[in-house]
């Protein structure tokens, strides 16, 4: 048992928190994110191995081989959200743990292309599951004044399965000769087993994550809403105490007592007291993905190649970027509830939009090697502090409790449609407008991000979800 610093709003007295076992079900829940980073970036590795076993030659088959997850993202972070208000959070933790092991298996041994496209799609189900439930219940179960740092463990997570996934391409994959053809690459190990494998590596993880959402407690606030105060009451007495349990059980009932708790419906997410917060929720969501990084870790190959990098400098160049995420994800970790926020927002807007126009700079005055991989590590840092954790951050805390699941589901909806037309313009406004041009466009979208963010995003640290509820309905 540790002892607080400081009271969350609305507590009488120093709340006395079980960190055991409040990290143990916060790290159970952030395995979605694990999983969630790894099926995200594993296809990188497989790609040139699974297209020449599928002979995929045309570049419609190569773009949905390498986007139909996204399809799947987007069911299911839509679906996600209504189901787990009404049947439970911990339910729906379990129903993506048991879709990312099933569909790691499948996908990997998919004997057809078909048959490869529909499990890639009901594996990018299970991520858009995991992008709205893992932080949601995460933001539900932590004390106020731990909040940041506890949902923000979801975005490390979400790197770790990254870099994991790039590790694990890297040695799995037997080195390919220089001058291979697509025909012997096909017929090699690579070819017919080694990627299969990579898409199956996952599968351990997902077990890990099923058995431990057996074991985790239902979210407190989705019990007392659902009628289940002595529920929760358990379960936040483990967490913090009795005196704890009463407060918080009081603060969450007092906050749908005027509303209707029945099934929720879209439209609810529409009036006015609810629609100050869907706009800000939507517009990190954007705003994360617009930024651009995504197009270093989707399109890292070609953008270094660009720049003068060979292919053996551009997979250790893949690596570092990880690595660098990971580094200042971390960083994150240790601000979050003490810096806020909004700083790290507006630090992480200003730094990415700045990095972005330096890379814009090096390609307009030719510079090549390590001028770009120095100003991409920078974006990456800027934003792996900031854009990636706190945006999940912000958005499982800003909406009410009676509609979280709902909303968190439409502004994570609004993040893959996002992801998608990031990921499909690049290649169009790379050949238009070139690779400058490009960068110095996410960089304006940047600096937009930057002034939205100082007038429109309130700052949460240290309150409870319940007065951050009240706060937005004014």
């Amino acid at each position: 048992m540790i002892t607080t610093s400081s009271a969350p709003v609305g507590l009488p007295t120093k709340p006395s928190i079980n960190a055991t076992y409040l990290w143990t079900i916060c790290l159970v829940a952030a395995l979605g994110g694990l999983l969630f980073g790894y099926d995200w970036v594993v296809i990188g590795g497989a790609k040139p191995f699974f297209e020449k076993f599928f002979n995929l030659t045309s570049e419609s088959q190569v773009g949905w081989a390498n986007s139909c997850a996204l399809l799947g993202c987007l069911i299911g972070s839509l679906v996600s959200g209504t189901l787990s208000d009404r049947f439970g959070r911990k339910i729906l933790l379990l129903v993506s743990a048991f879709l990312f092991a099933v569909s790691s298996i499948l996908t990997g041994w998919a004997g057809t292309f078909f048959a490869f496209v529909v499990w890639r799609i009901v594996g990018g189900v299970a991520i858009g599951m995991a992008s709205n439930l893992s932080p949601m219940y995460i933001a539900e179960v932590a004390p106020a004044h731990m909040r940041g740092r506890l949902v923000a463990i979801n975005q490390l997570t979400i790197v770790f399965g990254i870099l994991g996934a790039q590790i694990a391409n890297m040695l799995i994959a037997e080195k390919v000769a220089d001058g291979a053809t697509a025909e012997m690459i096909r017929v090699s190990w690579n070819g017919q087993f080694g990627w299969r494998w990579m898409f199956t590596a996952v599968t351990a993880p997902s077990l890990l994550f099923f058995v431990g959402a057996l074991l985790v407690p239902e979210s407190p606030r989705w019990l007392v809403k659902n009628g289940k105060p002595e529920l929760a009451r358990l379960i936040l007495s483990k967490i913090g105490g009795q005196s704890y349990a009463n407060v918080e059980v009081a603060d969450i009932q007092d906050t749908i007592a005027s509303e209707e708790v029945s099934r929720v419906r879209f439209g609810d997410l529409l009036v006015p007291k609810m629609r100050k917060a869907l706009v800000v929720g939507i517009a990190l969501a954007v705003l994360q993905q617009w930024s651009g990084i995504n197009v270093l870790f989707n399109y890292a190959e070609e953008i270094y190649r660009s720049a003068g990098y060979g292919v053996n400098d551009i997979l250790f160049n893949i690596v570092i970027t990880g690595a660098i995420n990971m580094v200042f994800t971390l960083l994150a970790i240790g601000l979050v509830d003490r810096c806020g926020r909004r700083p790290l927002m507006l630090v992480g807007c200003a730094g990415v939009g700045l990095s972005h126009v330096l890379i814009g700079v090096a390609y307009v005055l030719h510079l090549k090697g390590l001028a770009v991989l120095v100003f991409t590590l920078c974006s990456l840092g800027c934003y792996g502090m900031s854009l990636a954790p706190i945006t999940w951050v912000l958005i499982s805390e800003i909406f009410p409790n009676r509609i979280r699941g709902a909303a968190i589901s439409v502004a994570v909806s609004a993040l893959w449609i996002a992801c998608f037309i990031l990921t499909y313009t690049f290649p169009i406004l790379n050949g238009a407008l070139g690779t400058a041009k490009t960068f110095w466009l996410y960089a304006a979208i940047c600096f937009a991000g930057l002034i939205f963010v100082f007038f429109k995003v309130p700052e949460t640290k240290g309150k409870s979800l319940e007065q951050i509820e009240r706060e937005l309905a004014e």
